[in-house]
């Protein structure tokens, strides 16, 4: 019997903007290149692996805003968080040392247009342009919003934290190029409705967190919601139904809207 395969800590990051004129919020997504092993085509969040970096920027509280208490594994799972973010949105949660406000979308086109490149190659590390651009990350702006699991036999397992910020208002973000080929920002409802036509590939994951968040109309709405709630980590249980078809069973009491359900693509 194969060795099972190992869980990878990793980050999620569901920035949000109100739409006023719809009174709805959008979040950021990038379509997955259709090469990538993880999710290939999907439409996802910002996110990615904790690195060993990550992990040495949260042995260093001067590069960052206060942890909370935190233990490292969690400032791990933020920092991660926020570097992704800039990695495949090139918005940048930061402040300048000594600074109440996030910075403005010019100096993070600047820190873009320098470094994201690299830091994206692995010819620079995010300890070095975040201690370069004498900058705090803003992990007060996360807020936890979920914990998913990947299920059991799956190739490549996740452990995943979902958090919500509200996206800086004049930085608009843009895609990679290369893990992603496109990216907009979407409403919750206008995400489903392509998942339902086809126009969309939706991870059940982002399907379920969208399907929640789109019950809040306003980004501060959300962000209360969050902060309020529970968190229950969900490990789907994948089962075959009779006709050969797929479900997926989840907690009750983490706040989906059900238990069982059924299911195409799984990722």
């Amino acid at each position: 019997m194969a060795e099972p395969a190992a869980i990878r800590p990793a980050s999620t990051v569901l920035l949000l903007r109100d739409n006023t004129g719809a009174s709805e919020i959008e979040l950021f997504m990038m379509v997955r290149h259709h090469q990538i092993e993880f999710n290939s085509g999907a439409l996802v969040f910002p996110g990615g692996s904790v690195d060993a970096n990550d992990k040495e920027i949260a042995a260093r509280p001067a590069l960052y805003s206060d942890g909370g208490g935190l233990d490292a594994q969690a400032l791990g799972f933020r920092i991660a968080g926020v570097r992704e973010t800039f990695e495949e949105s090139g918005i940048l949660l930061a402040r300048a040392k000594g600074s109440g406000v996030l910075i403005d979308a010019g100096r993070a086109r600047e820190i873009e247009a320098e470094r994201r490149a690299d830091l994206c190659e692995g010819k620079t590390a995010f300890l070095d342009v975040v201690a370069g651009n004498d900058l705090v990350l803003a992990l007060d702006a996360l807020v936890p919003y979920a914990h998913w699991i990947t299920p059991e036999g799956m190739p490549k397992r996740f452990d995943t934290w979902f958090f919500l910020a509200a996206a800086p208002p004049d930085q608009l973000g843009a895609h990679d190029g290369k893990e992603s080929t496109d990216s907009i920002w979407v409403s919750p409802r206008e995400a489903l409705a392509g998942g339902d036509s086809g126009r969309f590939k939706l991870p059940f994951p982002t399907t379920r967190n969208l399907i929640r968040l789109g019950k809040q109309a306003t980004v501060a709405a959300a962000l209360a919601y969050a902060r309020d709630m529970d968190i229950v980590t969900v490990m789907p249980v994948m089962t075959r139904t009779a006709d050969g078809g797929r479900q997926l069973r989840i907690p009750r009491e983490a706040g989906y809207d059900g238990e069982v359900f059924e299911v195409g693509a799984v990722g």
